[in-house]
This record gives C-alpha cells, structure tokens and sequence, in this order.
C-alpha cells in the first residue's frame, strides 16, 4: 500500500489529509483514546477492536425516539402524516436495526494486536487466519472534510490505518485490510493513532484508556450511579442530571447500550490459535526488537521540529 511520507498534507478546497506513516513519527498531540477502542494493554502488547455496538446504538434509538414522537405527536391531528412518518422511520431505522440484531448473533471480531516487543501487529482475517505485519510498515492517514451550513462551518475527521499482507502471492483484492474511525477532527484522529504510535515507541504508561469499562464488577444499575458520581465530580450535578441522566437515559438508552455490550464484549473475545497466543507471550529484554536506523533519524527529525515549534 504505498502512500505519500509520514509528515505530509495534501488540502483541498474542503478537505485535508495528514500522512502520519510509514514511518510512524510523533504527532504533536497527546495519545487518547478519542473513542474507546482500546480492549487491552499491557506491557507485551494493545488491542485496538473495531466493534462497537454501542456506537451504533447510540445513532439508532435517537432516530427512533424522533419518529416514534413525531409519528404519536401527529396521530390526532393528521392521521395520514402520523402513518407516513412512521413508515418513513421504518424505512430509514428499520434496515440498521435490522443489521444491528443480526450482527449481535454472529462472533465478536477479534481486535488488530500491536506487540511492542516484537514491534509487528496480528491482523485478524477470514476464516481464522491472522498477518504479521512488521510494525514500520503500517500504514496511518487521518482525512478531514468540512461542510458550510446555515448553522456554520462543521469538520469529520476519520482516522485509517492501513496493513500490507506479508504474503507477496496473496490475490489482488487479499493484497491490504484497513480499517477507520470517526474521531470528530483531525487532531482527534491523530491523537487517536498517537496511541498505536506512543505504545509501541514509548510504552504503555503513555497511552491512556478506558479498557477498565470491560470490567463489570457490578450490575447495570450499580455502574450507572456509580457514574453519575464520577461525572458529577467533574463537572457539577446540574451537567450530570442533565447529560448523563435525562440524555443518556432517555436519548441515548445507556442501560441497554450496557447491557448489549455486556452480551458481546464481556468477556473480551481471546485468540484461539496456539502460533498467536506463542506470539503474545512476553520476551526476555534482551530479544526485544529494535527501531530500524530509518526511524530513529526520523523520529529524532520529527521531535526537533516539534521542539521548535514550540508548546
């Protein structure tokens, strides 16, 4: 997959795209976790899923609370306009709803690996199989598009992180995988690749998370208060009534959002294959794999010119 040097920007009229590897040099920005797809971290390797059915729910059942109350809201006024809406919300929810249902009764996906002391990523593929692929290789590009409206200028910014297959005689269309986030803006797709880079090229203590929402030593209830208490200390009791009480409750279902992510993400789904779980072992220091010359001039090159810039 070949792309333009980590460093470089390509701008349109209405759109930008930052090339932040190969080779993966600093971003300038913090590493967080912009929007929590990191399963597991520990010193030997990060997994970075991609499912998220609570993403997905949380788009969902606004649009179903919207139709459902426009549809009962016009029932007795216009009886023909009540059963056109509800057909209409039916046509654009159903079809999601429909996939959403579908995807809970499959096999969660297992998460992309990066192991930082054999600095080389598992990418999960069809039919059990995975690619190791060397971590200087991997392929990083964040993509922002602005759009102009009545209500003011608005940015989406998407990060896509891209791996080559190792196998030279793979098929054209078996040749690349990638996959993407929606992280609001480029500097939140580039804080959120920042965490790949920083883990693998300075460590875990940089990175921070929110894997410990996998575990649930509590019921659904219990973790819902508990979390008032902590929003609450944040950022007052009027903000968290607010937010996470009426909207988190009644726009956004955090209770079934909870308890669906629960049904598929606890416990976190495990590689079964012998070769990646002897993969995912710790090494002795001495073994660990080294930065190629070519990165460490360019990291050091990066993180000059970052200095300069100054804060």
């Amino acid at each position: 997959m070949s792309v333009p040097t980590a460093g470089t920007s390509k701008k349109g009229l209405f759109s930008q795209q930052d090339y932040l590897a190969p080779l993966a040099i600093p971003t300038g920005e913090a590493a967080v976790d912009m929007v929590n797809v990191i399963w597991r971290k520990n010193d030997v390797y990060l997994d970075i899923g991609s499912y998220s059915v609570g993403s997905g729910l949380m788009v969902l059942w606004p649009l179903v609370i919207l139709f459902l109350g426009l549809g009962i809201g016009f029932k007795d006024v216009s009886p023909q306009l009540s059963h056109y809406i509800f057909l209409l919300g039916g046509i654009i929810v159903g079809i999601p709803i429909l996939m959403l249902i579908y995807s809970l009764f499959q096999p969660t996906p297992l998460p992309i690996r990066f192991n930082r002391q054999r600095r080389e990523v598992c990418v999960p593929r069809e039919n059990g199989k995975c690619w190791i692929v060397p971590w200087e290789s991997v392929t990083a590009v964040t993509s922002e598009h602005s759009t102009v409206s009545q209500v003011g200028p608005h940015s989406m910014g998407m990060l896509f992180v891209g791996f080559d297959n190792p196998d030279l005689n793979a098929e054209q269309e078996n040749k690349n995988f990638f996959f993407g986030f929606n992280c609001g803006k480029s500097e939140g797709a580039m804080a959120q690749w920042e965490c790949m880079r920083s883990y693998m090229e300075i460590g875990p203590q940089v990175v921070k998370d929110n894997s410990a929402r996998f575990h649930h030593p509590k019921g659904i209830l219990a973790t819902y208060v508990d979390s008032l208490f902590i929003a609450a200390e944040r950022k007052g009791w009027f903000m968290t009534l607010v937010w996470e009480g009426f909207c988190g409750v009644f726009i956004f279902n955090t209770f079934l959002i909870d308890a669906l992510e629960r049904l598929k993400l606890y416990p976190l789904p495990e590689f079964s294959s012998p070769e990646i779980i002897e993969w995912s072992k710790p090494l002795p220091p001495e073994q660990w794999a080294k930065r190629s010359p070519e990165l460490e001039r360019a990291i050091a090159a990066r993180e000059a010119e970052l200095a300069a810039r100054g804060p």
